[in-house]
């Protein structure tokens, strides 16, 4: 009998372990996103959502999200990884779409429709205008852009009205008014875009 109960407080203790290792609890830092927490901890960016029972991708830094406990090293997260090839793959796919003002995705897109529906790919939901995206994720310099960047421009003299995805090279994707259509094109060294040049915002990787 002593032999059974020691065998059984063994048992649990050790799904106890278990348990514990398979669940853990992360702290949300500045620069995260869901998207990047997720990869690191071998997760998809949805299945960490309905773990904390998450309606939105916005997250806090102090924020504590459960996780699945299997955490990889820290190196296999490279800008490469969240962004670069993913996001181009990501832009290619709305390549094309003609332009129309409130086009939702439906047979067009406006700037920040394009801008969404590329991230919602990639598992972020980012906010509907241009100006809402400009207040997502967090700022970086020109000097420090890297592909996946939301890039943003002032188009009317009234602040932020246009928003593309740096793509690496000089190279931004966005739904361009002008041509009708998205596609690829030349960023700073396009003059009418680098005189309209407001500032970028990281919100992968």
């Amino acid at each position: 009998m002593k032999a059974l109960r020691t065998l059984l407080i063994s048992a649990t203790a050790a799904l106890a372990f278990s348990s514990a290792a398979d669940a853990a609890t992360y702290t949300v830092r500045a620069g995260d996103t869901l998207y990047k927490i997720a990869q690191a901890h071998g997760m998809g960016t949805q299945q960490l959502m309905q773990m904390n029972s998450l309606n939105s991708t916005t997250i806090e830094i102090g924020q504590q999200l459960e996780v699945s406990g299997q955490a990889r090293a820290t190196t296999a997260i490279t800008p490469a990884a969240s962004g670069g090839a993913s996001i181009r793959a990501a832009s290619n796919r709305f390549l094309g779409i003609p332009y129309r003002l409130g086009g939702n995705g439906n047979g067009s897109v406006d700037c920040s429709s394009y801008t969404q529906l590329v991230f919602r790919t990639m598992g972020i939901n980012l906010p509907r205008t241009a100006a809402g995206q400009w207040r997502t994720g967090y700022g970086v310099s020109s000097r420090n852009l890297r592909a996946g960047d939301l890039v943003f421009f002032n188009t009317t003299g009234r602040g932020v009205s246009h928003v593309g995805i740096y793509l690496g090279n000089d190279q931004m994707a966005n739904a361009n008014s002008y041509y009708g259509r998205s596609m690829v094109e030349r960023m700073f060294g396009n003059s009418y875009w680098a005189n309209r040049y407001v500032g970028a915002r990281r919100v992968l990787g």
